[in-house]
């Protein structure tokens, strides 16, 4: 019988500390289990002993494949980067600060063994405001598009092959990686996990990251932004049609405290400029984004693959 083998991808920045510790703790895991592991680690272009500690692994441990990036391309590009040289039938993506314990990937496979194609880490746990903020950006993508993506959950996951295959055909830049997985469809579930805190460092992801990966899951799958802006442009016609009429009335009755004209006319003025502005640079993020896409540039470069011969 063909032993199955179940890549486990990890993205790191600057995580010389937990990369040791991830290892001994996934090791452990598949002491247990009927599979054969490859542990894809990809440094992404960190400027701490990361590079030397996966490269230390990867030359002692023949089931370790380190991928080296020429610099840092971002969490998602690393983990793309990592799925492109994954070759497990299965593959668990999972982040190196040991948040999400290497121990659910157990339960996972389980899941897995039972027919479904993708399983997700459910988390709880969480702080009050990073499960709050989490809960609305999934909402309003859930509200934006036709896109079912599970609450509280992040890219800790198990992929059959052909859901990894899928996910390699799409080539976008703006990359959302939880919402692509979700979007190719499969037979999906969860399993529940407790978060634990990070182990060493700390998070790559405060909350300005958070908002702008919230604004790219949203641009990534919707165009509603953009439909927003007709709506507005209509209601402001209708605004500015009352507004005149009012005008006419008041100007016709002779209403008390009336200035001749120039108030009503600055404050219109800064209305429709701050709302043409608005959906202007609305507008440009999606240009921006067709921008990057037409340059056709490759998502990461890759400096180097270390692999030690079993």
């Amino acid at each position: 019988m063909n032993v199955k083998t179940v890549s486990v991808v990890v993205p790191c920045f600057n995580e010389e500390a937990n990369v040791p510790l991830l290892h001994a703790r996934v090791s452990a895991v598949f002491a247990a289990l009927p599979y054969t592991l490859e542990l894809v680690l990809v440094n992404d272009g960190s400027r701490d002993g990361t590079e030397a500690a996966i490269t230390a692994l990867a030359h002692t441990d023949a089931r370790v494949v380190g991928v080296m990036l020429s610099r840092n391309f971002g969490h998602q590009a690393a983990t793309t980067a990592g799925l492109d040289q994954a070759t497990g039938d299965a593959v668990v993506l999972i982040d190196a600060d040991l948040q999400d314990p290497p121990e659910v990937i157990a339960e996972m496979l389980k899941v897995w063994e039972q027919g479904f194609d993708v399983v997700y880490g459910m988390r709880v746990g969480e702080t009050f405001m990073k499960k709050t903020t989490a809960k609305l950006s999934y909402r309003m993508l859930r509200a934006m598009t036709s896109i079912e993506i599970p609450l509280d959950t992040g890219d800790f996951r198990l992929m059959t092959r052909p859901v990894v295959e899928a996910v390699k055909r799409m080539p976008e830049h703006a990359r959302f990686l939880r919402g692509m997985v979700s979007w190719v469809g499969f037979k999906q579930t969860g399993v529940l996990y407790e978060r634990a805190s990070r182990a060493h460092g700390e998070t790559k992801y405060p909350y300005r990251k958070m908002i702008k990966f919230a604004w790219d899951a949203i641009t990534s799958f919707s165009t509603l932004p953009l439909k927003v802006a007709t709506w507005v442009g209509f209601g402001v016609a209708l605004l500015s049609v009352a507004v005149m009429a009012w005008s006419v009335v008041a100007r016709l009755l002779q209403l008390p405290g009336l200035l001749p004209g120039w108030t009503s006319q600055f404050v219109a003025m800064l209305f429709l400029g701050g709302v043409q502005l608005f959906f202007l640079g609305m507008i440009g993020e999606y240009v921006g984004r067709i921008f990057d896409e037409v340059k056709g540039r490759p998502l990461y470069v890759v400096k180097q693959v270390t692999r030690t011969a079993l």
